[in-house]
């Protein structure tokens, strides 16, 4: 039995819109999808496909999974996210092998930017 990661479900109230902030972000084009559901890539692409899932009730409290998401200028990474729809939640980390700052996209997801030092 092999198990392969083939994908990320992200609940919306509104998937077209989520989907086209993650496709402007990360440049992955819009794949084959069921109707009302918004996929980001296809199956057997190198990147896991990211999958927006109709949903009629707001999220509610803390996300127990995010995705990070590795960047080389962490000042441009933040300015790109709130020029498409995202915001910046105020929360960031500086240690010692980079940065991280926890962004939000339209729907209030919350992800991390990552830059790396060295």
């Amino acid at each position: 039995m092999a198990y392969v990661w083939s994908g990320v479900t992200i609940d919306c109230l509104d998937p077209e819109r989520v989907a086209r902030f993650w496709s402007s972000l990360l440049g992955r084009e819009f794949g084959p999808s069921q109707q009302g559901w918004v996929y980001l890539g296809e199956r057997g692409e190198p990147q896991p496909r990211l999958v927006f899932q109709p949903v009629s009730e707001p999220r509610t409290g803390k996300v127990r999974i995010h995705l990070d998401i590795s960047v080389d200028d962490i000042d441009e990474a933040m300015a790109a996210v709130v020029d498409l729809g995202g915001r910046f939640t105020g929360e960031r980390h500086d240690y010692e092998q980079g940065v991280v700052v926890v962004m939000a996209d339209p729907e209030d997801h919350e992800f991390c930017l990552v830059e790396y030092y060295g």
